[in-house]
């Protein structure tokens, strides 16, 4: 599990959020379905990529409810379709890990207790994303997405 470090420039996206707690995973897919029909409404995609965004108020308490968004990056943010939300991942360092098949938790799981630990990173309180390319195939075992994890270096 070796991942790529990328700095990220910050990335305007428009799209669709709610707010979750950990065990209500059917509310995600809600989300995608109330979003999917409703993309073409999008001006200036920067790309035909989808976008899942996690924002944590407190990373290391699972039980504190969250925001989640399904949406795509944009070039600007004007024409905003009804009901939709404009937000802007903050510029920052990334740990970018290839995920193949529909287990992401497994994959999560990994990243926080193999890889993170013996880093030498932290979770930087941004926000996490997975971006969704020509590779993604929802449902499929052969699917594959890239998970975005917001680092930084710890300090000695």
């Amino acid at each position: 599990m070796i991942p790529k470090i990328k700095t990220c420039s910050e990335i305007k996206i428009i799209g669709l959020s709610a707010k979750i707690k950990m065990n209500e995973q059917d509310k995600i897919m809600a989300l995608w379905k109330q979003f999917m029909p409703r993309k073409h409404e999008i001006e200036n995609l920067a790309s035909e990529d989808l976008i899942s965004i996690q924002i944590y108020s407190d990373f290391n308490n699972l039980e504190t409810p969250f925001d989640i968004w399904a949406c795509a990056e944009v070039l600007d943010g004007h024409n905003l379709p009804e009901a939709m939300e404009t937000f802007m991942i903050p510029q920052g360092d990334y740990a970018i890990f290839n995920h193949k098949g529909m287990d992401a938790g497994a994959t999560y799981q990994k990243i926080m207790t193999e890889w993170l630990p013996t880093s030498g990173y932290d979770i930087d309180a941004r926000p996490h994303f997975q971006v969704m390319g020509e590779k993604y195939k929802n449902g499929s075992s052969d699917s594959e997405e890239d998970f975005y994890v917001p680092i930084r270096l710890i300090k000695n």
